[in-house]
């Protein structure tokens, strides 16, 4: 008998179990299927607007090399652990979280940090964040993806 998955949606799917980016190889990996299959992939920034369309090839591509620029500039660890994916095979959602961003982990009454940046195949929906979002990263946004 053949399983097929079941759909869900993006609020299912950025809430739902995912695992987790712990080593910088593994984000190498990840970056690999990303790219080997550019089309069909929506980039959210937590706090804006949903996007529209998909992004081009080159755009993702693009946005791929400057995160993961950003990641291993900012996030100075030996580990990644702040990339979650819900299949390492063949991803189609992925949360990236800010290296600036990242609250405690200790803080269970406090409410949860939303990631900075999802990369998913599914229509996306408004992230909310209350947290102020620093000039710097919408420019950098703005920049990725050729908005400004």
């Amino acid at each position: 008998m053949t399983m097929t998955a079941t759909p869900t949606t993006f609020s299912q799917q950025l809430n739902g179990h995912l695992y987790g980016v712990l080593h910088w190889a593994q984000l190498d990996d990840l970056w690999i299927r990303v790219k080997a299959s550019p089309e069909g992939w929506y980039a959210s920034l937590a706090g804006e607007a949903v996007p529209t369309s998909v992004l081009s090839a080159d755009a993702l591509r693009n946005f791929v090399d400057e995160v993961d620029a950003l990641l291993r500039r900012e996030h100075q660890q030996s580990f990644c652990g702040i990339v979650y994916v819900d299949q390492r095979e063949q991803p189609s959602f992925i949360k990236i979280f800010d290296p600036h961003n990242l609250g405690s982990s200790c803080s269970r009454n406090a409410t949860p940090i939303p990631p900075r940046w999802v990369l998913s195949r599914c229509q996306p929906e408004r992230i909310e964040d209350d947290a102020p979002l620093p000039s710097s990263r919408r420019h950098w946004w703005q920049r990725v993806l050729g908005l400004s």
